[in-house]
């Protein structure tokens, strides 16, 4: 875990000389703060609160560049990719000459030079179970932005441990969600207490690159929505837009039922004890050499037939998440087993 000395900072006051440019801070806010239910209290609202985003791609730039725009007092990005250019067409904070560079550090000079007034700091490293509770006492709300799953269980769970909202947005091909969750709201567990099949990816889908602005810019009027206090809370809904025909949809789950326990729970790899069990479900074209040396190697399907060795606990990894879970749903229905899970990443 990274220190906060170790966070790459724009901390930084700005200068008079910046000021003089600008104007009186107000100025910029101004269209804004002309809605009454904005004004000099919501502004100040905004310019007090903090929020992490996790990830800094398609939906994070959306939610970055209007978070900051709007004088949220303090953004904070955590993404630990580098920007390629089969970004570009979805993420316009970044340019050619950007090319190789961590995304956090390049969003983080972007929106800089959008607006200085604000305090933006970012960290070129993944959000993991070993890092997660850090990383979520450090704001106030929390954005879940990432192409991972298994990371927005993760941060629900630790929000829902701490307090904190959750507003987390997905979109793929032409079809995407956001919901505002924990805070006092069902979490995404209640709402979604199973993965799907299969995951896909933006690389193996396919997304339009207006599909994610629309989906992130909705994420950023949400949490500018919560941290404005407006009414009807955002917390406990959930919007759905299908972009090829243009319908939005949606729901309250407010009234949703956390699941009972015991739950599938990821960890990371450095959780792992000796006297695990570990089953690496990836293939061997996939994976010919695992992270856990005394792993066993099998498929879901193998799974199903397999008896496992005794022990307290089964660690069930797979690139994404989505392969371990379904593995361990099986698994608990066969047998009444402490089950650990592991998103192994690319």
């Amino acid at each position: 875990m990274k220190s906060p000395a170790a966070i790459s900072s724009a901390a930084k006051a700005p200068s008079r000389r910046d000021e003089a440019r600008e104007g009186p801070s107000n100025e910029r806010y101004a269209r804004q703060m002309v809605l009454p239910e904005v004004g000099p209290r919501g502004q100040a609202r905004l310019g007090a609160a903090s929020v992490l985003v996790a990830g800094a791609g398609g939906l994070g730039c959306a939610v970055l560049e209007y978070l900051c725009a709007a004088g949220v007092g303090r953004l904070l990005i955590v993404d630990p990719d580098r920007v390629e250019i089969s970004n570009l067409h979805r993420q316009p904070l970044y340019r050619n000459e950007e090319l190789g560079q961590p995304k956090a550090l390049a969003a983080r000079a972007s929106l800089r030079r959008l607006n200085p007034q604000i305090s933006v700091q970012a960290a070129a490293e993944r959000i993991t179970p070993a890092n997660a509770a850090s990383w979520v006492s450090r704001a106030g709300l929390i954005v879940d932005a990432a192409d991972s799953l298994a990371l927005s269980y993760i941060l629900s769970d630790e929000c829902r441990r701490q307090g904190r909202a959750l507003v987390s947005a997905s979109v793929l091909g032409l079809a995407g969600y956001v919901g505002a969750f924990c805070g006092g709201a069902p979490s995404y567990r209640a709402v979604f207490p199973d993965m799907p099949g299969q995951a896909g990816s933006c690389a193996s889908s396919g997304v339009l690159g207006t599909a994610v602005g629309v989906m992130g810019t909705l994420q950023a009027h949400m949490t500018l929505a919560h941290l404005l206090e407006l009414d009807p809370p955002v917390l406990g809904r959930l919007v759905s837009v299908d972009f090829r025909t243009l319908r939005f949809g949606g729901f309250s789950f407010a009234s949703a039922v956390e699941p009972a326990e015991p739950q599938l729970r990821f960890i990371a790899p450095g959780q792992v004890r000796e006297t695990d069990i570990i089953v690496d479900l990836r293939s061997l074209t996939e994976a010919p050499v695992s992270a856990f040396p005394a792993a066993l190697r099998l498929g879901v399907e193998q799974m199903q037939a397999h008896l496992l060795p005794p022990g307290p606990r089964v660690v069930l990894c797979c690139r994404s998440g989505v392969r371990a879970w379904r593995a361990g749903r099986e698994l608990l229905a066969r047998e009444s087993r402490e089950i650990a899970l592991i998103a192994l990443g690319e």
